[in-house]
């Protein structure tokens, strides 16, 4: 089976990601299973400070976030694209929410994908929608077993 087309590298952080083949195939599954095609995909992982330049300077927003997605895709239903993840942000999350660094990033992995399958998170019912999306496809990879 030829390997995905998902890659990732970090910038500013040094953050070792466990898992990365059942992470690729995880995320490769759920775009197959939206009905699209993945030509490449590339995970960032950041700092704070790295997104926050990257927020102002391309979406015009001076807050911290801990994702951003960008749909480099010339073609309907194909996948290319670019999701930047702040290490820090996913950290503080996870202690707010009483998860691991690993299940948020997982989230938030997901979260970013879905936004290039077309999924959006403005407005009460899309925020909903994303939610269930995020939670489908997490059950998807917690019954997996580990590589």
């Amino acid at each position: 089976m030829r390997k995905a087309p998902i890659y990732f590298f970090s910038e500013e952080v040094k953050y070792t990601l466990k898992n990365k083949t059942q992470i690729r195939n995880w995320i490769h599954d759920t775009i197959i299973a939206e009905g699209y095609q993945l030509e490449e995909l590339n995970f960032i992982l950041c700092s704070d400070e790295y997104l926050l330049a990257m927020n102002q300077q391309y979406l015009k927003h001076d807050t911290y976030t801990d994702v951003i997605t960008f749909d480099n895709s010339e073609e309907l239903k194909t996948i290319v694209g670019d999701i930047f993840i702040s290490i820090e942000r996913i950290q503080e999350n996870a202690r707010q929410f009483k998860s691991t660094t690993q299940q948020e990033l997982n989230r938030v992995m997901i979260h970013g994908t879905l936004h290039l399958l077309g999924y959006k998170d403005k407005g009460k019912e899309a925020k909903a929608l994303m939610t269930q999306k995020e939670d489908q496809y997490l059950a998807l990879l917690n019954t997996e077993p580990a590589v």
